[in-house]
């Protein structure tokens, strides 16, 4: 088992060790708004963090969790855990996939995604789609953090790691190699293009 393989069993226990007392805070913020408390602001922040948190974990699970070659993640499933992801980050994520995918694909497409989230720190669009066999993942906004060096462990294999904040780039690369796959960058003014 390698290295990469180790990890991703570890991303995946912590994940699952996670969502279930998220779950159990969602239930019991439920509890407490059936009692009587009402819909203060307080409460409303709670729900909306906790919501936050259950998207990011579950989209964390399928980019950094490991996948079994013959898993698929249904649309429905992956619209669920975007729709929060990109709302609490001012992202409209145009997924123009109709089929269940494989898990290394959706994985692939979660890491670029997350690779998206970092381009797009002030909002934007990111759509998803396929042609062919290729994917594209476009990210469209007035401000894009396009500079070459954020991109680069997307495209080069040197010894050095990314910081922690950015180890969705050298781990979409790693992704994308165990898929047979490399991922092309195309960076414009506002807009950057990611083909796999």
């Amino acid at each position: 088992m390698s290295s990469s393989d180790i990890s991703a069993l570890l991303g995946s226990r912590i994940c699952h060790d996670l969502i279930s007392p998220l779950g159990a805070i969602g239930n019991g913020i439920e509890l407490l708004q059936m009692s009587g408390m009402g819909d203060s602001p307080e409460m409303s922040l709670i729900t909306e963090s906790v919501e936050n948190a259950n998207a990011r974990i579950r989209l964390f699970r399928v980019a950094f969790g490991a996948a079994q070659p013959d898993q698929t993640v249904a649309r429905r499933e992956v619209e669920t855990i975007l729709s929060t992801f990109g709302s609490a980050r001012s992202l409209e994520i145009d997924w123009q996939l109709e089929e269940a995918l494989p898990r290394d694909m959706t994985r692939l497409i979660f890491l670029l995604l997350l690779c998206g989230e970092s381009a797009l720190p002030w909002g934007g669009k990111i759509a998803v789609a396929l042609a062919g066999d290729d994917l594209r993942v476009e990210l469209i906004a007035d401000r894009v953090r396009n500079e070459a060096e954020l991109w680069r462990h997307l495209a080069t294999t040197d010894a050095l790691l990314p910081d922690a904040s950015e180890i969705h780039f050298y781990l979409a690369r790693q992704a994308a190699e165990a898929m047979g796959r490399t991922v092309d960058v195309e960076l414009g003014e506002k807009r950057v293009v990611l083909t796999a």
